[in-house]
């Protein structure tokens, strides 16, 4: 994978969360006798309520047998900003609802533009709130207001469209005692492609339940990317600071 898509890659599947007082959490009893609109209640109910988050990241990513980890720092002030840094702010990112933008040190390029080489990256059409959500362990797509279907399948519901999209399928598997995302999968079958996030677990930080451990599975042809995500040392609703300055001279990157 090039450099570009490599970074695009980190900067929409890097985020979560962890603190002193954090704590894995495995659920109570299942309860598998939900309608379907009672199990997406539930998971609306245990969407997290913060207004800023602060962690540590660690991303180990694989492609074609090539393996890399890198640790960074994540900000997020929901629904308005997810940011990130690695260590001497070597490379930076900003996400906003407007646009998305980075920049690397190392070979001193940059990239700011919209969602849409990311829509087309990732096979569905994004903005800021499905990556947001899908970061934070929320069905990227608002389940009270589409039509959906509830099956059980090894003691997970299983929800889907009534009618599925033409050019693609989603599935939520929805862990019944948490009632939180366990994984979504995108698929578009004709163009051999297939994203897939799994909510390996979750952990509570001050009364949120949060991921604590993400893959990250993307398929295009015979080529398999897998993304590990590991969300450290979170702390909730602190004052902090989103600085993001492109500096001069640095080359802008075209993505095609």
């Amino acid at each position: 994978m090039n450099k570009p898509i490599y970074y695009v890659l980190g900067i929409i599947l890097l985020l979560s969360f962890s603190c002193k007082s954090a704590r894995t959490i495995t659920g109570g009893a299942d309860n598998l006798s939900l309608s379907t609109k009672a199990v997406i209640k539930e998971n609306s109910k245990q969407s997290p309520d913060f207004k800023t988050l602060q962690a540590k990241l660690r991303i180990n990513f694989n492609k074609n047998g090539k393996s890399q980890t890198n640790s960074v720092s994540f900000r997020a002030k929901k629904d308005e900003v997810l940011w990130m840094n690695a260590p001497f702010s070597v490379i930076r990112a900003l996400i906003t609802p407007e646009k998305v933008g980075f920049y690397n040190k190392l070979d001193n390029t940059y990239f700011e533009g919209d969602f849409s080489y990311l829509s087309k990256l990732l096979g569905t059409e994004l903005d800021f709130q499905k990556v947001q959500n899908l970061l934070l362990g929320d069905a990227i797509f608002d389940l009270k207001n589409g039509s959906y279907t509830a099956s059980v399948n090894d003691d997970t519901y299983i929800l889907q469209p009534k009618k599925q999209q033409l050019l693609f399928e989603i599935f939520f598997l929805i862990d019944p005692s948490l009632f939180k995302v366990k994984s979504q999968q995108i698929s578009q079958p004709k163009e051999l492609r297939h994203l897939q996030i799994d909510y390996l677990s979750h952990q509570e930080v001050e009364k949120q339940i949060l991921p604590e451990n993400i893959k990250v599975i993307a398929v295009e042809g015979n080529e398999e990317t897998i993304i590990n995500l590991e969300f450290k040392s979170v702390t909730l609703n602190e004052d902090l600071r989103f600085p993001f300055k492109i500096p001069s001279g640095f080359k802008k990157i075209e993505l095609e």
